[in-house]
């Protein structure tokens, strides 16, 4: 160890100090109270400690936090005009790189990278110094760790580190770098977007991970790219506390009443047009409180004002499209997505609940009594089947009576059509006979006028046709005489002689010949007692068949020679 000058250096602890003041103030100080502490150099204990870097516990208690040290120094050339903080060697880098064609996330880890390493974390000032470093603050902070610095060249104030967590990222806005370049283009009206290292909002946010950025030149904007769920209501939201001062939706209908409506809105910020959002609201704090607070309860009271306070109820659910509609178009503007509307409750006043009560009481009754007049109608219903089912042997059989009869039916009149059939086709074939033979019968008649004459020809049929006919012309029987009994019953037994034969007649004279004993006594012999006739069965005569049979054909006659 080199020995060091009492005179030319003081060596201050937290107990004693070493060397020979050379100050008026010190020995001042070293005469009246015969010693130097740290405090005689207005330092107190902690600051001859080591620094320690370490995770801080939380404000709001439970787990700890990440932190970073940002670092101050005392000493060194001031800082360019325009800078608030030094970094060594400036931005030089991120020109070179954007030379070479880096990316935004290549000049985001240029960013991050730290310079420490080149003055020990500070423990070197003196390269520090040499390094180029300025006086003020620093733009690279220190990281977990132990460090010798002195208290009267450097300090370091702990903060959070920045963690941005699944479903979320971080809008950069950088107070220090290179001058800005706007890349957000001619369209854009709402302030500039720049590549990393240049001043102004970054165009490419962070996402999820643990970065050590100063938050003095640094100011991150965490920005949920999960569904956010905002709540016009007395409670707020578990996962944020963006909607603390959003509160029940009040409004008037056109007859005066007045609304309490719960709210819930759903929204979305895409992680790439997180930067864009920003640049519009500043802060997701104000797209909350300036412009859906506006856009939302501006709408509903508009709505109601212009509703009766039952339309609104019954057209709820259009109200809450409609409102849907109403707010993504807003937000559209701002490059939000709208996911949903949704009326969570809505608080009467009790004049308007008592009759909406009523209402609704007598709806039910009416439903009711409905039921009721259902329920026997069902009844009814069922008791008309029970009784369909029971007669439905009957309704069988009678539905074959009712085939069987038609079945009849059919065959009768298929039969009366054979029998018109056969009567229709039968007289066509008489007629077209007795139409051959009348002209048959009339050449023949011809031929004869021709060779005997007309008279001849009448006469010579006219007694054929009395010869064919059967008729007599001359009596069986002839009996004359004096026109006696005798005469008249001789002709009686002539007659039956002829009709029944002479063996018929011995009952006949039996009959006629008188009882010996009477004829000796000259008494009249007993009459016989009436004969009584047995009733003969009468013969029933055959039906006629179906079809009749056809009658006979009378022999066509050759027709006569004709006289030449």
């Amino acid at each position: 160890m080199a020995p060091i000058h009492p005179v030319g250096f003081l060596i201050i602890t937290k107990l004693k100090v070493y060397g020979v003041p050379v100050s008026p103030e010190l020995k001042r100080t070293l005469d009246q109270e015969g010693i130097l502490t740290p405090a005689s150099f207005g330092l107190a204990d902690w600051q001859l400690e080591l620094v320690r870097i370490t995770p801080q516990p939380s404000p709001e208690g439970g787990e700890v936090m990440d932190a970073v040290g940002i670092v101050t120094t005392y000493e060194g050339e001031p800082l360019p005009s325009g800078d608030i903080a030094s970094r060594l060697g400036g931005f030089e880098d991120v020109s070179a790189m954007e030379v070479k064609g880096a990316n935004d996330l290549e000049l985001i880890e240029g960013l991050l990278g730290s310079k420490n390493k080149l003055h020990n974390n500070y423990q070197d000032y003196q390269e520090f110094l040499d390094n180029g470093g300025k006086i003020g603050l620093q733009h690279d902070p220190l990281l977990y760790g132990a460090y010798a610095l002195n208290p009267f060249l450097v300090s370091v104030e702990l903060v959070p580190m920045l963690v941005v967590l699944q479903g979320q990222v971080a809008v950069i806005k950088a107070y220090v770098g290179l001058s800005t370049e706007d890349t957000s283009g001619d369209q854009f009206k709402f302030g500039s977007l720049v590549r990393p290292g240049h001043r102004g909002i970054w165009q490419e946010p962070l996402r999820t991970g643990k970065y050590a950025i100063n938050p003095r030149v640094y100011q991150p904007e965490i920005v949920p790219t999960a569904i956010l769920t905002l709540n016009w209501a007395d409670a707020t939201s578990q996962a944020h506390n963006l909607d603390r001062q959003l509160k029940q939706i009040v409004a008037k209908s056109r007859e005066g009443f007045v609304f309490a409506i719960d709210l819930q809105v759903q929204i979305h910020v895409p992680d790439t047009k997180a930067p864009k959002v920003i640049s519009m609201v500043g802060t997701m704090q104000n797209l909350v409180n300036e412009v859906l607070q506006a856009a939302v309860g501006n709408h509903f009271r508009d709505k109601l004002q212009s509703m009766q306070a039952v339309q609104f109820i019954e057209t709820r659910q259009e109200v809450q499209e409609q409102a849907f509609e109403h707010i993504r178009a807003k937000l559209d503007d701002y490059q939000v997505e709208t996911k949903g509307v949704y009326i969570q409750d809505v608080v009467f006043p009790p004049d308007m609940v008592r009759v909406l009560t009523e209402r609704e009481i007598a709806r039910q009754e009416i439903e009711t009594y409905q039921k009721q007049k259902d329920a026997q109608i069902q009844r009814i219903d069922t008791e008309q089947a029970r009784g369909t089912a029971d007669m439905q042997a009957q309704l069988a059989q009678s539905k074959v009576g009712v085939s069987i009869k038609q079945n009849d039916a059919n065959a009768r009149k298929a039969e009366a059509d054979g029998d018109a059939t056969y009567i229709r086709e039968t007289g066509y074939a008489k007629g077209a006979e007795v139409e051959a033979v009348g002209m048959a019968r009339a050449k023949a008649y011809q031929a004869q006028v021709l060779a005997l004459g007309q008279t001849p020809t009448a006469l010579v049929n006219a007694i054929d046709s009395l010869s064919k006919s059967g008729q007599k012309f001359v009596p069986n029987i002839l009996v004359t005489g004096g026109g006696g009994t005798v005469e008249g019953l001789a002709a009686q037994l002539m007659g039956l002689i002829e009709t029944k034969g002479p063996q018929d007649l011995a009952g006949v004279g039996a009959a006629l010949k008188p009882d010996a004993a009477s004829m000796k006594t000259g008494e009249k012999p007993p009459a016989k007692p009436a004969h009584k006739e047995e009733k003969k069965p009468e013969k029933k005569e055959p039906e006629p068949p179906l079809i009749p049979p056809a009658p006979p054909v009378p022999p066509v006659q050759p027709e006569p020679p004709q006289m030449g």
